[in-house]
């Protein structure tokens, strides 16, 4: 039986191109299929569903045709009935003194990861034309999210708690939906802006966590670190990649989308070594640190 198993399954919305949901791995062609799963708004089907995927592809199982274009028949992404989804203002802080306050933050961490399977998943149909390798990399940060969306899933449900009991926000999928156009923007905006983030939100939620005695939910967030490191690098690699392809230089390219597309502004402490670790260079962490003390002057 899978982890999940016991989550409530809510309605899927239609899939890609007319396909019916909970088909979408039969499809056996990686973009195609990405889709399906995207528009797909049963949260079991769908994490279950990207973990198929990435053992097919491993096997072999699975065609990639990289220049087709594909046009999404449904609403995107799939989303369950719950959580309810607000404004970040409006989703208040708990207090770690009680199960409910705990609870509240694991599901904000579980909706992360939820939203960031959409994400990896949105990267891989929507942008053709891209090397081999750049799917295959998505595919994979797709597989690992769907994990740590299931680990922490699974986590709330054993201390009394389920994914959609709290209300949430969409800040992740609004900086995707502003970015949906360019491939460059995407990679500058998403896993090297808003993901890196959470490398720098990582020690302090976990130490967090385990000095409120969730030491389960800490050690899924070492986990969760350690991949999303990885994570980061393919978006700083594929970043890299299509500047070098256009000719454009890096950090001044940054500084371009990040005014262009009103990306939050850098605050501090940042997990350097981490950052360092996911591919930054120091000339990038340097202007990284000026920018966030110049904002904060």
């Amino acid at each position: 039986m899978n982890q999940l198993s016991s989550l409530e399954h809510s309605p899927g919305q239609a899939a890609a191109e007319g396909a019916a949901p909970g088909a979408a791995v039969a499809a056996r062609e990686l973009r195609a299929t990405a889709l399906s799963l995207l528009c797909d708004g049963d949260v079991l089907r769908k994490v279950d569903g990207v973990r198929q995927l990435s053992v097919a592809w491993k096997q072999g199982a699975v065609s990639l045709a990289a220049h087709a274009a594909l046009l999404a028949a449904a609403s995107v992404p799939g989303r369950p009935s719950r959580p309810l989804l607000v404004a970040p203002r409006q989703v208040r802080h708990r207090s770690m003194r009680d199960v409910e306050g705990r609870a509240a933050l694991i599901h904000a961490l579980a909706h992360i990861e939820f939203n960031a399977v959409n994400l990896a998943l949105d990267a891989i149909w929507r942008f053709a034309g891209m090397p081999d390798d750049y799917y295959a990399d998505w595919l994979q940060v797709a597989d690992e999210e769907a994990l740590h969306f299931t680990l922490l899933a699974c986590h709330l449900q054993s201390i009394g708690y389920a994914y959609g009991d709290f209300p949430a926000h969409d800040s992740l999928w609004d900086m995707a939906q502003k970015t949906s156009g360019d491939p460059l923007a995407r990679m500058a905006l998403v896993p090297r802006t808003l993901e890196a983030r959470g490398l720098d939100a990582s020690p302090a939620v976990r130490a967090k966590l385990a000095q409120a005695g969730e030491l389960a939910a800490a050690e899924i967030l070492d986990i969760i670190l350690a991949d999303e490191i990885g994570h980061v690098a393919v978006g700083n690699r594929w970043y890299a990649w299509l500047c070098q392809r256009a000719q454009r230089n890096p950090l001044q390219t940054y500084r371009e989308l990040a005014v262009q597309y009103r990306a939050p502004q850098p605050r501090g402490p940042f997990n350097l070594a981490a950052r360092r670790a996911a591919g930054f260079t120091d000339e990038e962490l340097d202007a990284l640190q000026q920018q966030a003390a110049q904002a904060s002057a």
